[in-house]
């Protein structure tokens, strides 16, 4: 087998645990020895051992003279775990062959400098851009200090995503909607504006075919503290609930919330509403390192035109419901030309029953990059 077919089966592995590992990385770990799988790993969830201990562990003293493939640089810093750069190099490996170096800047190279010292072997960038897509997330939260942004929408052929009078059960089908599940079975949180809250009263939960799955953090876009005291989503025995507001609200609404175990989060109001950007700040120190945003046309609005989206996932279901009344997923001023239209770009095309998802990321003008 080659080094990138081994590295695909580390992929494999890291891929396993998902929307656990928050705020780590996704990673995985093969150790191969004379054409042999020795040992492999995964890191499960933050805070447990990392994928390279449970691949030596599995391989013993075997893992003399071997290789193991790595899908991020191990790294070299103490943190909740010892660094694995001195495991690796204290298991007398041969060679290592690493996907892609960290970010993170506690490591950012140091890991492998740690094994070329100690006389290993080592080869970075093997299938790299693949590694950049499994841990988009994590390089996002590195590189930013935000979180990462997935916009997901439902609408009809026709770019609807109610009828007129605001029905909107159901625009796509069950395949789909169970997709929308596991996604919410991966982030930290799932947010929505008050009028979505007020309009629908949705409990923002995971709901899984087979049962399980986790629960990310509710959050609530509410600039007034508008929030029904009888919302489903104040209920924090199901799921944790984050409201982010304004000064101007209530204090004796707001103390009312605290004592049932929501999270206040009070940010400046910006020109269109809430400033967003200061909004995420917050979000990532509530430990909200993927934020899943299902709002409506204004919040969905809002955060395109502040270029805080960072990833779309649009369904689009095989229906025409017409009506010039009825919304559409993206509110707000628009565009004025469509030159100025934002383009998603490395779009891929899933299918989910007779729904058909589209999934890309927005162009970064050279404003937004400066």
């Amino acid at each position: 087998m080659t080094d990138q077919e081994y590295m695909r089966m580390a992929f494999n592995l890291a891929e396993m645990a998902r929307g656990r590992t928050n705020p780590n990385p996704l990673v995985g770990a093969v150790i191969v020895k004379e054409g042999r799988i020795i040992g492999f790993g995964a890191h499960l969830k933050a805070g447990e051992p990392h994928a390279e201990v449970h691949a030596f562990r599995m391989a013993g003293d075997e893992a003399v003279g071997a290789t193991l493939y790595v899908t991020l640089e191990p790294c070299s810093h103490h943190g909740k775990t010892p660094p694995c750069a001195d495991l690796v190099v204290r298991s007398q490996v041969k060679r290592v062959v690493i996907a892609m170096e960290d970010p993170n800047p506690l490591v950012a190279g140091r890991g492998t400098a740690r094994l070329r010292d100690a006389g290993i072997d080592v080869t970075v960038g093997v299938l790299e851009q693949d590694a950049y897509q499994l841990n988009e997330r994590f390089i996002h939260n590195m590189l930013t200090k935000r979180p990462f942004v997935l916009l997901k929408t439902a609408m009809t052929l026709d770019g609807k995503i109610a009828a007129h009078t605001g029905d909107s059960r159901w625009i796509t089908g069950p395949e789909a909607r169970e997709r929308v599940h596991r996604l919410r079975d991966e982030v930290d949180g799932i947010l929505v504006g008050i009028g979505t809250v007020l309009a629908d009263d949705p409990e923002l939960t995971t709901r899984l075919p087979e049962g399980g799955g986790r629960h990310p953090k509710r959050v609530i876009l509410d600039s007034q503290l508008r929030i029904p005291e009888t919302a489903k989503v104040l209920d924090t025995t199901v799921a944790p609930t984050v409201v982010v507001t304004s000064a101007n609200h209530d204090e004796a609404k707001a103390a009312r919330l605290r004592e049932r175990g929501v999270e206040l989060v009070v940010v400046p109001m910006g020109a269109h509403g809430l400033d967003l950007s200061a909004a995420l700040e917050a979000l990532l120190a509530h430990n909200i390192t993927h934020l899943l945003v299902e709002g409506g046309a204004s919040v969905n609005g809002a955060f395109l035109e502040a270029g805080l989206v960072d990833k779309v996932m649009t369904f689009v279901a095989p229906k025409i419901i017409g009506g010039a009344e009825a919304k559409t997923p993206v509110g707000g001023t628009g565009f004025a030309r469509m030159a100025d239209a934002l383009e998603l770009e490395r779009v891929t095309v899933e299918h989910y029953g007779v729904d058909t998802c589209f999934i890309g990321y927005p162009k970064r003008r050279a404003s937004e990059e400066a």
